[in-house]
């Protein structure tokens, strides 16, 4: 392929929060873009479905994507001055860390002081002092960041979608699967286009059964919102933090434009990408409701009032998968997500479009070979 030049033709298959930004970042810089999904853009089978997602820069020891999502956090906010929307509340984050457990959080305090993000240290008396919705009683420590918060997930999905017709790209529905040889057919026919970026989440893995499939494990993760207490603004996002709670293996984010709290204990599981429903499973509100008796008194008793399923597709290392197909010089790979994508979207379709166009290559930790597990301390997630 020609490097360094405008394409006759780019198709990005996948229409949630990464192939709508790389769709957009393209057409914007002059390219002509078509973006393809089996579905509406924005639907609720994808994995960028939800009301809201954490935006945080806490990513343990991986100076990387602390600093990702640092520019990250200003994209959003330009992308936000920009449209009107309200895509992004900075209300903060909390890091729980539990006592005897605390490396993964050491090593984001490290981090942290190295790259100049702001942040507080809070022991167990402060914590109780200033987030009152929270029992600490087997907590160390906590980390604050003030300027994380949450996004407006959907609403970021959609109005990236409105920006990119705005600017003259095309959306049409089709599915997009791929033959013996993982070359991408649509509807049944193969895709000709200079510039094919598979951004279809936790469907690549079988869409390409070869390549990505090995380094991948599909998950899904049954996310629960609670009601508040009757005239109480206490879990509002005006007065509680997002936080992450690794040591009880949960995260959750505060009351937002009335969608209730959103506490969500993290219990992988295995799900039929196309076959199964998306329904509250017993085990997830039995362990939600045990979650929220040990950590958020204040919410004992209030009522599930909404649920969402987040499919995940997990990379061995939790890094993303930015790479080239190794048989079809035209395929692109952007995905991989690992359960904390959302947030880095702007930079990196920022970066998917540059390696798209041949500008730059693409780093050892996004490449589909080489993968490892990575030990928590060391993993971005903390997984």
């Amino acid at each position: 392929m020609p490097q360094n030049r405008a394409l006759s033709s780019i198709v990005v298959v996948g229409g949630g929060i990464v192939g709508v930004m790389t769709a957009l970042t393209l057409q914007r810089r002059g390219e002509r873009v078509t973006l393809v999904d089996r579905w509406e853009p924005g639907h609720s089978r994808a994995s960028s479905t939800d009301y809201n997602r954490v935006i945080r820069a806490i990513s343990g020891r991986d100076e990387f994507y602390t600093r990702w999502a640092r520019e990250s956090r200003n994209r959003w906010l330009e992308l936000q001055a920009e449209t009107g929307q309200n895509l992004m509340y900075e209300c903060g984050a909390l890091i729980l860390a539990t006592e005897g457990h605390c490396d993964w959080e050491d090593a984001t305090s490290e981090t942290f002081d190295r790259v100049g993000v702001p942040y507080y240290r809070f022991d167990r008396q402060e914590i109780e002092t200033r987030f009152p919705q929270f029992r600490v009683d087997d907590i160390s420590y906590a980390l604050f960041e003030p300027e994380a918060g949450m996004l407006m997930a959907h609403r970021c999905v959609i109005t990236a979608l409105s920006l990119f017709r705005a600017a003259g790209g095309i959306v049409r529905r089709g599915r997009v699967t791929t033959d013996a040889a993982e070359r991408p057919m649509l509807d049944g026919r193969p895709l000709e286009a200079d510039l094919i970026i598979v951004a279809t989440g936790p469907w690549m893995a079988d869409m390409f059964p070869r390549t990505i499939k090995p380094i991948s494990t599909i998950v899904g993760v049954n996310v629960l919102f609670h009601s508040t207490p009757d005239g109480s603004e206490e879990f509002d996002m005006s007065r509680m933090p997002c936080w992450i709670d690794h040591g009880q293996g949960s995260f959750g984010i505060p009351s937002s434009e009335g969608c209730g709290v959103k506490a969500a204990v993290v219990i992988p599981d295995k799900i039929d990408l196309d076959n199964d429903e998306r329904l509250i499973r017993k085990n997830t509100l039995h362990r939600t409701r045990s979650y929220i008796r040990h950590r958020l008194p204040g919410l004992i008793g209030e009522k599930v009032v909404d649920s969402k399923f987040n499919q995940v597709i997990l990379t061995p290392d939790t890094h993303f998968v930015l790479d080239w197909h190794p048989e079809h010089e035209n395929v692109l790979f952007a995905g991989g997500c690992s359960g904390h994508l959302f947030k880095h979207a702007p930079v990196f379709a920022e970066y998917a479009a540059g390696v798209g166009l041949r500008d730059f290559g693409t780093p050892d930790r996004f490449k589909v070979a080489g993968r490892r597990k990575l030990s928590p301390k060391e993993s971005p997630s903390g997984r």
